[in-house]
């Protein structure tokens, strides 16, 4: 691959940042201290997904030099990327109420849907569908939830790093599969700067990510999703089959949460991988487990939607049912000690 190098690099540099930020997140002890709500029982430095975050952004202007990716593209994932970032690291530094929290993560989303042109139009059982301006209200809630879902899903060493890789490594694969190999380079790239991170977020972990990170993360991989619909709907579904732990663990646990009337943005332990790690006593064969699920499991069948033609939204369902039914056997959403 011509620009290998690149990937090289930016792993490198991610890599270390995250020793520095570590050294810096100890001088100032800016450390996640264990607390009744924590998966983690040991106090461990925290903010390492800025590495992630610069990592990647430094990387973008060189990547629109190279005519390795068009300019509103790039606009659009560093700008919605970067406001994220930002958000997430003053919450990291200090409290931020909800709200603003949300409108932050708004005006993200129409940031990015604003160059991406909104929702392309979806392929529903062979039928083209465009909703118009529906879809792009419902694009923007897509964006919030995903960048949400992802802090909310970070939660045990290495799990959010793990599934930033595989869905990233796996939509590039399918991207070369299917013969558009000029859209791999936004995704192996953010997998270069999440693997120069995962080597000290690996369980144990030696640094967490923090909000920065993860909300950055939730955000990248939503545009790049909705900026692969445009070029084919097939890759769309792909990259929702790919995220599909983390979208079902999150979502049904924030249901059975809100149906409970819990209030929903509150910290708590009661995701189905909270409950695993703490089953098993180790964070380890969780994310391990996740790993495997996504190579063994997901992968498959994205690549059946891209290069075998199933229908994509069959290919959702067949997906996450089998999650589902973890979900609850890991009784997601449930109250601790029930």
């Amino acid at each position: 691959m011509m620009y290998f190098w690149l990937f090289v690099s930016v792993t490198l540099a991610s890599l270390l940042m995250t020793a520095g930020l570590r050294r810096y997140a100890l001088a100032r002890s800016i450390i996640d201290i264990p607390n009744a709500r924590s998966s983690h029982s040991i106090p461990t430095p925290r903010g390492g997904g800025v590495a992630i975050v610069v990592a990647f952004l430094l990387t973008l202007p060189l990547l629109g030099q190279l005519g390795l990716v068009p300019l509103h593209y790039l606009v659009a994932l560093g700008g919605a990327g970067a406001l994220v970032a930002i958000v997430g690291f003053m919450d990291d530094h200090g409290h931020i109420a909800a709200r603003w929290r949300l409108l932050g993560h708004f005006s993200a989303a129409v940031w990015a849907l604003a160059w991406l042109e909104g929702l392309a139009p979806l392929n529903l059982f062979g039928v083209s569908v465009d909703l118009s301006w529906i879809g792009h209200a419902l694009a923007a809630f897509y964006l919030v939830w995903i960048l949400n879902l992802y802090n909310f899903m970070d939660g045990i060493d290495g799990i959010a790093s793990i599934e930033a890789v595989s869905a990233c490594l796996g939509a590039s694969a399918l991207y070369v599969l299917s013969g558009f190999t000029d859209l791999i380079w936004p995704p192996l790239i953010l997998a270069a700067a999440v693997l120069g991170f995962l080597f000290w977020n690996f369980p144990p972990a030696k640094i967490f990510m923090g909000d920065a990170g993860s909300g950055f993360l939730g955000i990248a991989l939503g545009i790049m999703s909705l900026q692969a619909a445009w070029v084919s709907p097939a890759l769309f579904w792909a990259w929702l089959i790919l995220l599909g732990v983390f979208i079902v663990d999150a979502t049904i646990t924030l249901i059975r949460r809100f149906l409970r009337g819990d209030k929903v943005y509150e910290a708590h332990r009661s995701h189905a991988y909270q409950f695993a790690s703490r089953r098993y006593g180790r964070h380890r064969p969780v994310t391990l487990a996740v790993a495997a699920i996504n190579v063994l499991w997901l992968f498959p069948l994205a690549w059946c939607v891209v290069v075998l033609k199933l229908d994509g939204l069959t290919g959702v369902v067949l997906a996450y049912v089998p999650l589902v039914l973890l979900a609850f056997k890991f009784k997601a959403g449930q109250l601790e000690g029930v």
